[in-house]
């Protein structure tokens, strides 16, 4: 099992393209660990931000009476991707994990995959 630490390191190092990740608690807004971003890119607000879109994203399925379990979110801009992905865990209840890539070097679909493994591991 991985610590937080280990995890976004982890993240940063075997996911190609990685620009920043944190992981994140959604009740809070709050970001429990950050790695990468930068004077040009701040993971906090970015954190903080992104939770609005997990909440709002949970608040329509619930209006809707959709009774499923989001996966992750995606976000492409032109030049990067954002990954939000909900941890299922037992424990981590609230909690997302968010990457930024760049799109030019990302491949996405390995994103995905290695961002479930790191998931896996994860012990909070």
């Amino acid at each position: 099992m991985a610590n937080t630490e280990t995890a976004l390191k982890e993240a940063m190092t075997s996911i190609e393209g990685t620009l920043g990740v944190a992981l994140v608690d959604y009740t809070s807004g709050m970001a429990l660990g950050t790695l990468g971003g930068g004077k040009d890119f701040n993971l906090d607000v970015a954190a903080a931000g992104n939770t609005d879109v997990v909440r709002a994203k949970l608040r329509t399925m619930e209006h809707l009476g959709i009774k499923d379990e989001i996966e992750d979110i995606l976000i492409t801009l032109g030049a990067q991707y954002h990954l939000i992905r909900l941890l299922k865990a037992r424990g981590t209840n609230g909690l997302f994990l968010y990457l930024v890539l760049d799109a030019g070097r990302a491949n996405l679909a390995m994103a995905r995959h290695q961002l479930k493994r790191i998931e896996a591991e994860l012990d909070v």
